[in-house]
């Protein structure tokens, strides 16, 4: 990795892009560019997407939103919900998850280099910039760069009855360990 990284500039439709987890992820800045100290990746999403919920306890994840509508749902919180000009930060070792609300949505995504391998060894390079085809992730695939990478798959998607339960069951959880 170059450790004297030069300056560069990319165009609205320039950057490697990779389908991962049923977004176009698009990389603006990679570890290699950056010297190792962040990743950016801009990504679209089809409304309905979710991610489970999941830590990093390496790598701390920022999140803009460009266009769309968000929610993100942190284990010792209530929902939060993001639209065009909402940032959020998530800490490393936050377990966190979120899901497209609108019909679409466009959001950066600040990272580590960590988590950008993570997202290579889960996606695949995109067959052009479009979205991927429909479908389930290849959870097999996606554990396997977790475990490889240090991301913790801890519950279901929050679209999901059982994301809700196990929300609620976590936070009674803690409740209990706090009295």
């Amino acid at each position: 990795m170059d450790t004297n990284p030069i300056p560069y500039a990319l165009n609205s439709e320039d950057g490697e892009a990779l389908w991962f987890f049923g977004t176009l992820a698009t990389f603006k800045a990679t570890a290699e560019q950056t010297g190792g100290q962040y990743t950016l990746i801009e990504q679209l999403a089809l409304g309905g997407m979710a991610t489970p919920l999941h830590v990093q306890p390496e790598d701390h994840e920022s999140f803009y939103v460009l266009e769309g509508e968000l929610t993100f749902y942190l284990q010792d919180g209530p929902p939060i919900p993001a639209t065009a000009g909402s940032f959020v930060h998530i800490p490393k070792g936050t377990p966190h998850a979120f899901q497209v609300d609108s019909e679409t949505a466009r959001f950066l995504d600040l990272t580590t280099s960590q988590h950008e391998h993570f997202m290579r060894a889960a996606g695949e390079p995109a067959q052009g910039r479009v979205l991927p085809p429909e479908g389930p992730p290849d959870m097999e695939k996606v554990g396997a760069a977790a475990q490889q990478y240090g991301v913790e798959i801890l519950g279901p998607p929050p679209d999901s009855h059982a994301f809700r339960e196990d929300l609620k069951k976590r936070h009674l959880d803690e409740q209990g360990k706090s009295a």
